[in-house]
């Protein structure tokens, strides 16, 4: 008997077909370890052959799709699953927590990661009045959405220009424009427009999240951090939150034990002069703090990390 398909599953097995070409092309390249270093700007490539995690890192602004695989992401108090279905965007830079829950060497963990182009947004939005449809500022500035086999199709043929580099300088901007637009105009499209226009709430939120990230080792004065976002104290506690599910001290925080654990894994550095350098005057509250969000305390941690050569607990894999 001939099996009528519904709209689900006509548009699952429309993805699949695509992604099994994507994974088909993917397999051909020449990997070194976890990354594949090619020529396509703002596009990052990962394959992993078992889940690894968790992992501490900054996502940059950002649209994440996982070709073959699972993926656990942690951003302040909120945990988001995603996979080959869905993908992954992050509208802000964010400290997040990830984890890589579904990989082997017979099906390997895959994904891409396009990092945003703020302008080239907002060149789309502009030349094709491409406006937000609704008014309301309180939502995450990460979020899961289904992808459709529109734009799983151009993901496609984005990384398929690895293959033939000479492509790369006119098509690239052309196939990540057509990824934008698909964007835009998808469920997630107001979300994205409001993050990209100035005069926002999610815009001026950005602006503080992007002052933060640039000085993070200085003391933190509220009043103004809210001035330089032309928002009042409250208001910019209450977006803020709502975008980055922490206050500005937590994303500080945050942003602080993360360069710290850099400084010390990379650099070399004590855990004392890590913590002075990104801002602490109390070794003893940067331990403890540390030890709350990584686990262990610093010494141990770096050192089983260090010990151990797991990449996954020092790197991003998108």
């Amino acid at each position: 008997m001939e099996r009528i398909l519904t709209g689900v599953e006509s548009l699952k097995e429309q993805t699949a077909g695509i992604r099994s070409r994507i994974l088909d092309v993917l397999a051909q390249l020449p990997w070194d370890g976890v990354n594949f270093k090619h020529e396509i700007p703002g596009l990052s490539l990962y394959r992993v052959v078992e889940p690894a995690g968790p992992f501490f890192t900054m996502y940059e602004p950002s649209l994440s799709v996982i070709i073959s695989g699972s993926k656990r992401v942690r951003v302040g108090d909120e945990t988001l699953v995603y996979d080959a279905s869905h993908f992954f965007l992050t509208t802000i830079g964010l400290p997040m927590t990830g984890q890589i829950c579904e990989a082997s060497k017979v099906e390997p963990y895959v994904a891409a990661q396009l990092r945003l182009d703020l302008e080239a947004l907002r060149r789309l939005i502009a030349n094709h009045d491409l406006h937000p449809t609704d008014t309301s500022d309180r939502d995450r500035g990460v979020v899961v959405g289904r992808v459709t086999p529109e734009l799983y199709d151009a993901f496609g043929r984005l990384i398929s220009l690895a293959n033939s580099p000479g492509d790369i300088p006119f098509m690239a901007n052309h196939i990540q424009n057509e990824i934008y637009y698909r964007l835009l105009t998808g469920e997630q499209g107001a979300r994205l427009r409001r993050f990209a226009l100035a005069g926002t709430n999610s815009n001026r939120v950005a602006k503080a999240v992007a002052w933060l990230k640039e000085n993070y080792a200085m003391p933190l004065r509220i009043e103004a951090l809210a001035e330089m976002a032309n928002m009042g104290v409250s208001t910019l506690h209450h977006h803020f939150h709502a975008m980055t599910a922490m206050s500005p001290l937590q994303f500080q925080k945050h942003l602080r034990l993360h360069h710290a654990r850099e400084l010390m894994l990379t650099g070399s550095l004590d855990a004392a002069t890590a913590a002075l350098r990104v801002g602490y005057e109390s070794p003893t509250q940067f331990s403890r703090e540390y030890r709350r969000m990584f686990g262990h305390p610093p010494l141990r941690d770096v050192r089983a990390i260090l010990n151990s050569g797991d990449s996954s607990s020092r790197n991003s894999v998108g």
